[in-house]
């Protein structure tokens, strides 16, 4: 029997959404500047990762009057991680890039717009924003923007996107930013499912057909994101995605086995939303989304530490080493090297 220890060390690992940047920030205004040397680093190897997708998502009380302020400032203190830590850590802005800092055992680090707030109503600013190293981009969290509704949203809206969110769509695809397709609302992705020409991910998402949320895929949906080769990132730390009683490892496999299934075994990756530090430290918990009021119990993954346990159970179910590899990273980074900061042709 294959040792699950061993294949993920030796696996490159690919984490579509961490929210660290957050915790960063928090800890940065309490005059804790080397909270990622003394944390995340640790817990990123820990994790075996080496490519680390990090989206800025930008809270509620910097919508949206001070939203790109707040995404630029952002945005800055990844680069200045980049500079910090650069024995151990590089931004990267392709994936050629990306596979010079895995290769030289650094961990790529790839810049992220959770939600696009700062890009307003002005399309245009997606330009600006790959310019100082944005290369994947969703359009909407769990409300509106100028883009798009959120998935939030679809009891009471289903709305598709803007004219200014096509035109944004465009952009990325000329300039080679990656779409992603998780938190936008269910009009939203049919107008995607029907525009796009390029592969895309859904950073952090799960199946509907197992979870009953409005922040997971349909079958249909699946297999139409599988159908323009993209990659499907399951949301294996947060409890609400993947089984509010029961968040295990476990449970996360069979998310992922679902979207095998349906899509192919080219088409899962991991996004797991580590997201928890940032709750308990900054809200002592959960607190208003993704919760809605539902009980939960805590995922049984919630750091990077965590992932060897996802590759172990697919170890024990009898998963494929070559397909293991996939899931854990290679196919996502077939998309980054597909897409990111390769212009439309």
């Amino acid at each position: 029997m294959t040792d699950p220890l061993l294949l993920h060390q030796d696996s490159v690992v690919v984490d579509t959404h961490n929210d660290l940047i957050l915790l960063v920030d928090h800890f940065d205004r309490r005059e804790q500047p080397d909270h990622f040397g003394q944390f995340w680093l640790p817990e990123l190897r820990a994790g075996g990762v080496d490519v680390q997708v990090l989206p800025i998502c930008i809270e509620d009380q910097f919508q949206s009057e001070g939203a790109l302020r707040r995404t630029l400032l952002l945005i800055e203190r990844i680069h200045e991680l980049g500079a910090e830590y650069s024995d151990d850590v590089a931004v990267c802005l392709t994936g050629a890039e990306v596979d010079a800092a895995t290769s030289s055992g650094r961990i790529a680090l790839v810049i992220a717009l959770e939600g696009a707030h700062a890009i307003g109503q002005d399309p245009q600013l997606v330009r600006t924003l790959a310019r100082v190293g944005v290369r994947v981009i969703s359009m909407a969290h769990y409300a509106r923007t100028f883009l798009a509704d959120g998935s939030g949203l679809d009891s009471t809206s289903r709305s598709r996107l803007t004219p200014e969110g096509i035109t944004a769509l465009h952009e990325m695809e000329e300039l080679g930013i990656v779409f992603d397709i998780s938190h936008l609302g269910i009009g939203g992705v049919e107008d995607v499912l029907s525009l796009a020409t390029r592969p895309f991910l859904a950073t952090h998402s799960a199946c509907l057909g197992i979870t009953d949320s409005h922040r997971n895929l349909g079958d249909e949906q699946l297999k139409a994101i599988a159908e323009l080769g993209g990659v499907i990132g399951v949301a294996a730390a947060v409890p609400f995605f993947i089984d509010a009683k029961s968040p295990t490892a476990e449970r996360v496999v069979d998310h992922i086995e679902r979207i095998i299934d349906v899509a192919g075994i080219d088409h899962v990756g991991l996004g797991p939303d580590i997201i928890d530090d940032y709750y308990q430290h900054v809200f002592g918990g959960w607190v208003g989304a993704p919760t809605n009021g539902v009980e939960y119990e805590r995922a049984e993954i919630v750091r990077p530490s965590d992932f060897p346990r996802i590759t172990e159970v697919m170890v024990r179910r009898g998963f494929r080493e070559a397909d293991i590899r996939k899931i854990l990273g290679e196919n996502v980074l077939r998309v980054l090297r597909d897409v990111m900061g390769v212009p439309a042709r």
